[in-house]
């Protein structure tokens, strides 16, 4: 592996710009950073939050009244928020719904940025632009009631597929990297929404192929396993690794194009051999990085304790955090990228 594949960063960092997040990326990481992300800043800060409050006040949409509000559990069973899901208003032509998502405003106008630092030297020549963008199952499962959910990620991809339209047509392919961030999905296989469809397997792969396959080839790709973190912690604690080995192998098998990248978590006290041992059964797809989710904050002993495990289990890979540090205490982001930089200068 290239010194400058060694680390990922998943997409969120807790700093008001995406030109704050370029330069403090470029300056502390950049060496071992083959993409860097903007931070997803602003109303993108709390991951798909501000998708719940486009939904909300679209015309064709409404809080469904025949439904509970869902409850978002942690794994510990504590009870995160409790959510009102929304349904298409009745006799919506869905065909017609169109979902202004602005990921592609947003990507566009870091862009911009990234590109004026990039010619000016404050952002290495050899780093890709990365934008991290959410399946529709991502805010299908948290904001959308059941009846409706079908209909919905239809409609939902339509919309991310002309966002990424309009990304790809902007920015040259060689300068960027495409990341679809599985959330909801992990946790439909770890049976976390119980409402699942009978087929959900079928579903996800199908999906997150024609979302692969959506991203040109010259433009990198790459997808990011995630349990969830919006109080800093999982919303399942797994097992082992076995779920997220499913979900790449079957991940690369429904997407035509190659994948550049997979990125799976691993939880903080996994220095077990139990988590890892499902790895040594990976069929690594040709051309494509692993990056495992083994750095945690100010935790350098168990870091090195996960990535000596790891190593029983998996070869070449690079590392990374387990998610995004958009909702962390900001005053972590210091020791978060020391971790990084000290792994990657160390192993």
């Amino acid at each position: 592996m290239k010194s400058t594949e060694r680390l990922h960063l998943i997409g969120s960092i807790p700093l008001g710009s995406s030109e704050q997040v370029f330069r403090t990326l470029s300056q502390e990481l950049g060496a071992y950073l083959k993409r860097i992300p903007d931070g997803e800043t602003g109303e993108r800060s709390r991951w798909v939050h501000f998708q719940r409050q486009m939904l909300q006040e679209h015309p064709a949409m409404e809080i469904d009244p025949t439904v509970p509000p869902y409850k978002f559990v942690q794994w510990d069973g504590k009870i995160v928020r409790e959510i009102e899901q929304l349904r298409f208003k009745p006799g919506t032509d869905t065909s017609k719904v169109v979902f202004e998502t602005g990921y592609d405003k947003a990507a566009l106008a870091s862009w911009q940025v990234f590109k004026r630092l990039q010619a000016s030297g404050a952002i290495p020549k050899h780093a890709r632009f990365q934008v991290s963008l959410p399946t529709p199952h991502a805010s299908g499962y948290l904001y959308v009631s059941g009846p409706a959910r079908q209909t919905y990620f239809e409609v939902y991809e339509r919309a991310l597929k002309a966002a990424l339209a309009n990304i790809v047509k902007a920015i040259p392919s060689d300068a960027l990297s495409i990341q679809w961030d599985v959330c909801q999905e992990v946790l439909a296989f770890e049976n976390y929404f119980k409402d699942r469809p009978a087929d959900y397997k079928k579903q996800t792969f199908d999906m997150l192929g024609r979302l692969g396959d959506a991203v040109p080839s010259g433009v990198e790709l790459g997808y990011h396993l995630c349990y969830g973190s919006p109080r800093d912690e999982h919303l399942v604690q797994p097992k082992d690794a076995a779920i997220l080995l499913e979900m790449m192998e079957g991940t690369a098998r429904a997407t035509r194009r190659r994948v550049d990248f997979l990125h799976i978590p691993v939880p903080k006290d996994r220095t077990d051999a139990a988590f890892y041992a499902p790895l040594q059964k990976w069929k690594r797809p040709v051309g494509t990085i692993l990056y495992l989710g083994l750095l945690h904050y100010d935790d350098a002993a168990g870091d090195k304790a996960r990535i000596h495990m790891a190593r029983r289990h998996a070869t070449d890979f690079g590392f990374s955090a387990e998610c995004g540090w958009g909702r962390t205490e900001p005053g972590r982001l210091p020791g978060l990228l020391a971790g990084h930089r000290n792994a990657a200068e160390a192993f």
